[in-house]
């Protein structure tokens, strides 16, 4: 005769009182410590800290056409990393983000080239290995349990090694086929690499896309389960897991949600310059996940927001561009990022401890 065990509830300490009025009530924390528990508020300062300094610094960046040239560099970085952050607050991180975009511009290119097909096979069929590799790069974490950086290592090596290889074995050389002039390109470019114009300034499709979403993952992690088991897995993994959250979905998902992503930025790629170098995009994965640590997302998982992302892009972008137009050495761009992010970090931690001293 079996026994039948009953789950016993999870006892959970509840957290330790504020400061208590002469009442007895507890006091409400101050609105200015309530603000600084925010991830994205001290990136929010900072990036508001540089562009005044480059405001002052280089008088050219006043200018509107230079503005949607800084947005427009933010908006390629940016909309990567949505996902990237989404990821990192998953508790993972994907370090083949940079190639996967680049992997994606590739089989469009080729498949369509090659083939003599509509553009827009290429770009379904692209979209599927993207996704693919993200299904690949969670399924191997989830069923091996090795690290992500280990994982993604192995994938970021395996898709630089098979870009290179495989467009000389079908072209030739180290880049794709101009795919200008054939069927569904104008479509596809209006999509993905269209202008338009906002008061006489030329703003680049790709700026609202990345807003775009920017507000459906900020929708996505405050307002769905999803978003909750999102925190879940990354703030802990068992634990999340022992209250039924889907892990292995949820991982999964994550990861093909930055294959989908390198899928929409490769698209922008190809149809900006109608050809794709096959040895591009590695290091760009740094750049993502560096825009998300700036914008407050933890390495550890389980603390961010799609909005500190945001904010995290928009300072490459203004760093990158502001230099140029202010007439520096761009070689000490890289340096610059170098000390961006580590004074982030240090911001986001000072922040984080002021907003939780009782």
């Amino acid at each position: 005769m079996g026994i039948t065990r009953h789950a016993e509830p999870a006892v959970t300490t509840p957290p330790a009182p504020g400061p208590k009025e002469p009442g007895g009530r507890t006091r409400e924390r101050p609105l200015a410590l309530r603000l600084l528990a925010r991830p994205e508020v001290g990136v929010f300062l900072g990036a508001a800290a540089v562009l005044v300094f480059f405001l002052i610094a280089a008088p050219t960046v006043r200018q509107g056409g230079s503005m949607a040239t800084v947005l427009y560099q933010s908006s390629t970085i940016g909309i990567m990393a949505l996902p990237v952050a989404l990821l990192m607050i998953g508790g993972e991180f994907d370090l083949s983000a940079g190639v996967a975009v680049v992997t994606s511009a590739l089989t469009a290119s080729m498949l369509s080239y090659q083939l003599t097909l509509n553009v827009w096979t290429g770009v379904i069929v692209a979209l599927l290995v993207s996704l693919a590799v993200g299904a690949f790069n969670g399924w191997m974490l989830v069923r091996t349990g090795l690290p992500s950086f280990l994982v993604t290592l192995g994938t970021f090596l395996i898709l630089q090694g098979v870009n290179l290889a495989v467009t000389k074995l079908v072209t030739g050389n180290v880049a794709t086929d101009d795919i200008s002039d054939m069927e569904g390109f104008g479509q596809a470019e209006a999509i993905f690499a269209s202008s338009f114009d906002v008061g006489g300034v030329q703003v680049k499709i790709t700026v609202v896309w990345w807003l775009v979403f920017a507000a459906l993952a900020t929708w996505v992690l405050l307002r769905t389960k999803y978003g909750n088991w999102i925190f879940a897995v990354g703030g802990n993994q068992e634990s999340a897991r022992a209250v039924g959250v889907p892990v292995t979905f949820t991982k999964v998902t994550l990861f093909m949600l930055v294959g989908f992503g390198a899928w929409f930025v490769g698209m922008h790629q190809l149809f900006s310059f109608n050809t794709v170098q096959s040895g591009e995009g590695v290091g760009q994965e740094l750049i993502y996940i560096a825009a998300a640590v700036i914008g407050g997302c933890l390495l550890t998982g389980g603390y961010g927001s799609a909005i500190g992302p945001v904010f995290g892009a928009f300072m490459f972008g203004m760093v990158n561009q502001g230099i140029v137009y202010a007439g520096w050495n761009p070689d000490w761009f890289k340096a610059f990022l170098g000390v961006m992010l580590l004074g982030a970090v240090l911001v986001n931690l000072w922040v984080r401890r002021t907003a939780t001293r009782r």
